[in-house]
């Protein structure tokens, strides 16, 4: 078993999409290759075959490796529920609520449960890609780090640190880092790479020079930035900021303050003349083609917002005069008309909801997860163009949801008028789910249809490859495996 590590300067350095990228390029290089990131810290979460609830990367990353996903990849998964608080989940199921100090305090217990997940991987696969989270100089938070040069001093590994050039200060980014590291976990360092590049590369080559004079450490690859349609991990994704990008066909995703999975309409974006713009106010939300709640990781303090906003008021304006609207999971809990929390599973309390949709919603300890295909129902208005089709996702929720209204599909959700919703993730991931709404949506404009459909799972391929391609042509991928090789 041979391992690398990549590690970044700070947050949405590219770390995820490199180790998806090498994942891939070990796999085509004739490798079976596994991702792991101990810890991960995200509301875009993913369900195994076996029900296990992982970092939504980390099933990307095993996507672009060829295999199924597992909770080995991911043994730890951080989901906030509040400013100082979230949701831990070891090996794939929920362990506990904890504030951040009990977190802290709790976490070298955990050590035994990475060790042990990492060494099943390595036991099973010829190379391990070991993702960082954040920046591995968080001084305050260094002490029993799990996630960084802790856990490369535990597994013995070499560290390659990656630093974003888009965001300017390449340089105090990567020396930096290695100045603040200890000479302990310096010595783990053995390569450079500078991310997201625009422009002449040839203008960067003095930049190399002094990197590799100032570090004493090779830039190993200076990655061009990759325009691409991959699924982000986390709220700094770029997509939550196009608030104003409007196309022929105008998606509007209200950003919930918790906002989760927000990636189950990146299918949309794959169509021409489709724009889906992800709204915060009453007042960015004008007058969408199609209005979509998503998954929320606390619905009652995000329904809280809904009516504090404005943002209540504004929903309810777009479906008295009939504009489609959907909702996904706790967008779902959202339309429904109650949602409660008697065993304050996130913050207690009874909260009214929309009351689009006639359903209740009541929260326990119970976690549903599970990876579920279905058929839709016969159904009528907007949605009756996808009637009939079949669907494939997962469910990752704490309510379960009763309701006075016709179900959407064989195993649940809710449909009344032009309004429905479901629990299931990747809902119009399928072409002939998503291809039928973006038709009806063209057709209600009186305008030309597209030609064609977008099957999500066949362009995450497409885009995996062309990810791996632009990695390859720009890394020094033989001094890498020859760092693989060495070891420490």
């Amino acid at each position: 078993m041979k391992a690398i590590m990549i590690q970044g300067t700070m947050s949405n350095v590219g770390k995820s999409l490199l180790t998806a990228s090498l994942c891939r390029i070990f796999r085509q290089d004739g490798f079976s290759t596994a991702p792991f990131k101990s810890q991960n810290m995200a509301l875009n979460s993913f369900i195994t075959p076996d029900g296990s609830e992982i970092g939504r990367a980390q099933a990307l990353q095993a996507e672009a490796a060829g295999i199924e996903p597992s909770a080995l990849m991911n043994p730890i998964l951080l989901k906030p529920t509040t400013d100082v608080g979230s949701q831990v989940i070891v090996n794939g199921q929920v362990r506990a609520n904890m504030r951040a100090a009990e977190y802290f305090k709790y976490k070298p217990q955990l050590i035994p449960e990475i060790l042990s997940a990492f060494h099943a991987l390595s036991e099973q696969y010829d190379i391990v890609v070991i993702e960082g989270a954040g920046s591995p100089v968080e001084l305050n938070l260094k002490k029993d780090d799990i996630v960084n040069m802790g856990l490369a001093q535990m597994l013995k590994v070499p560290v390659l640190l990656a630093g974003d050039i888009d965001c300017g200060g390449i340089f105090a980014q990567l020396l930096g880092t290695l100045g603040l590291l200890e000479p302990s976990e310096r010595q783990l360092v053995r390569g450079l790479i500078v991310n997201q590049f625009r422009g002449d590369a040839a203008l960067f080559r003095d930049g190399i020079d002094i990197l590799s004079e100032k570090s004493g450490l090779p830039v190993l690859g200076v990655i061009p930035h990759i325009n691409h349609h991959l699924e982000d991990e986390d709220s700094l994704s770029q997509k939550l900021n196009q608030y104003h990008k409007t196309g022929i066909i105008d998606i509007a995703v209200i950003h919930l303050p918790k906002i989760s999975n927000f990636t189950d309409f990146d299918v949309f974006t794959q169509y021409s003349g489709v724009s889906v713009r992800y709204v915060n106010s009453p007042e960015l939300l004008g007058n969408p083609d199609l209005l979509i709640i998503p998954g929320s990781k606390s619905t009652i303090a995000d329904m809280r917002w809904m009516q504090d906003s404005g943002m209540a008021d504004a929903v309810h304006a777009l479906a008295a005069r009939g504009f489609p609207i959907f909702g996904i999971c706790g967008g779902y809990q959202i339309l429904g008309a109650e949602i409660a929390d008697p065993e304050n599973t996130e913050c207690g309390g009874t909260i009214a909801g929309l009351g689009l949709l006639p359903c209740r919603t009541c929260f326990s300890s119970r976690k549903y997860q599970s990876q579920v295909t279905g058929k839709i129902r016969q159904l009528s208005g907007f949605f009756s163009c996808i009637s009939g089709a079949e669907y494939e996702g997962y469910e990752v929720h704490m309510g379960n949801t009763e309701s006075d209204a016709p179900t959407l599909t064989e195993t649940g959700g809710s449909i009344l008028g032009q309004i429905a919703g479901c629990y299931v993730h990747g809902f119009f991931d399928r072409a002939e789910i998503s291809g039928a709404v973006v038709k009806a949506l063209y057709q209600a404009k009186g305008l030309p249809e597209p030609s064609s459909a977008a099957d999500r799972q066949k362009a995450r391929e497409t885009e995996l490859d062309l990810l791996a391609d632009t990695v390859r042509a720009h890394l020094d991928l033989s001094k890498i495996y020859q760092i693989m090789e060495q070891g420490i």
